[in-house]
């Protein structure tokens, strides 16, 4: 079969690579599609995410949709022929942090396109993929797959929420309005939140948020920082913030428009030793600064949301290419006054 595998910084060929046998407990699907992660980006331009470097061929993808083609042995409420949606997590579901619910801090997880173990996990930017039966989500047959593939970056902004905790009737922020952000300010409210402002600095990203994700107003903090700014008091103005742009100076600028008790969730990969938090400012506002980590029980929501309508990713798509076009996809992805997310059509035979 094909698939697109990075072999490093900007090497991603799309090549054949091997297929293997189930197990008794694993379900074979055709991907249909797969949404360009910003994790997949890094590792396309720098070779690595964080510190976890490509050390070999590995597989990209992680936002993926697709067609049942074979189940194992063992498998049931699965058919050949069913649409799905696919959850990228496979924990352990063993070790304390599964026992505890708390399954994306596992501590042997498998996540698909994902170089943090060693040898690698192989992604999902390939015409098959074995999964294990509890990754795989039936969806109705009528259900539209290319946006069943944002089901993972939604659950990501569902997770961010709940780690939020209450928003009805708060006051919030998002710094970054890319996928993500864009993602999380929707969540918000749906949660109930009274206002969700959006900063970028890019005027497309914003446009987005403002025009079809419907947020209260977004702010270009590059052309026009001193919007943000006037945010600024010894009371603060946002109950809760978001940080999903991943920048240093953008969680810098939260501790002084957050409402003193206010809670900072962190959602975007900050790059590593970069990040200078404000430790006296944190400390006398009583302010709580908290991590979230992909998902934890999310993705079903996400895939219920989805298929419902009850929220429309489709803001947040910018067209699609085909697999063999992985390359020229990477290359325009990274063009932000354009695009939002791309997504590959990986596999014909299933679209």
């Amino acid at each position: 079969m094909l698939a697109a595998v990075c072999h490093g910084k900007k090497d991603l060929r799309v090549e054949s690579v091997a297929e293997r046998a189930l197990a008794p407990d694993e379900v074979r699907v055709a991907i249909a599609y797969g949404g360009i992660c910003g994790s997949d980006m890094h590792y396309y331009h720098r070779g690595a995410v964080g510190d976890f470097a490509v050390r070999e061929p590995m597989t990209l993808g992680h936002e993926i949709s697709g067609v049942v083609t074979e189940i194992g042995a063992d498998v049931t409420g699965i058919a050949p022929g069913m649409k799905a949606a696919l959850d990228p997590s496979r924990p352990c579901l063993v070790c304390d942090y599964c026992r505890a619910g708390r399954m994306n801090l596992c501590v042997d997880m498998f996540f698909l396109g994902s170089a943090g173990r060693f040898p690698h996990v192989q992604g999902g930017f390939a015409e098959q993929l074995v999964l294990r039966r509890d990754q795989v989500i039936p969806v109705p047959d009528d259900a539209d797959l290319l946006r069943l593939s944002v089901a993972e970056p939604l659950s990501v902004g569902l997770h961010a929420v709940e780690r939020a905790g209450s928003l009805v009737g708060k006051r919030v922020l998002v710094t970054g309005s890319g996928p993500i952000g864009l993602l999380v300010a929707r969540c918000a409210l749906l949660a109930g939140a009274l206002e969700v402002v959006c900063t970028d600095v890019e005027d497309a990203a914003l446009a987005v948020a403002r025009e079809r994700i419907g947020v209260s107003r977004a702010i270009n903090v590059a052309t026009a920082p001193e919007a943000l700014a006037a945010y600024e008091s010894a009371a603060g103005h946002f109950d809760v913030a978001f940080e999903a742009s991943g920048a240093p100076s953008a969680l810098l600028s939260l501790f002084d428009v957050v409402r003193r008790g206010g809670r900072i969730v962190q959602v975007g990969m900050l790059p590593p030793g970069t990040a200078a938090v404000p430790v006296n400012r944190l400390q006398a506002r009583e302010i709580e600064f908290v991590g979230a980590f992909r998902a934890n029980g999310e993705f079903r929501l996400a895939v219920e949301l989805i298929v419902s309508g009850r929220i429309d990713v489709s803001p947040i798509l910018s067209g699609t290419y085909a697999l063999g076009e992985a390359v020229d996809a990477f290359e325009r992805a990274g063009d932000r006054s354009k695009v939002v997310k791309l997504h590959l059509a990986v596999n014909e035979r299933v679209l």
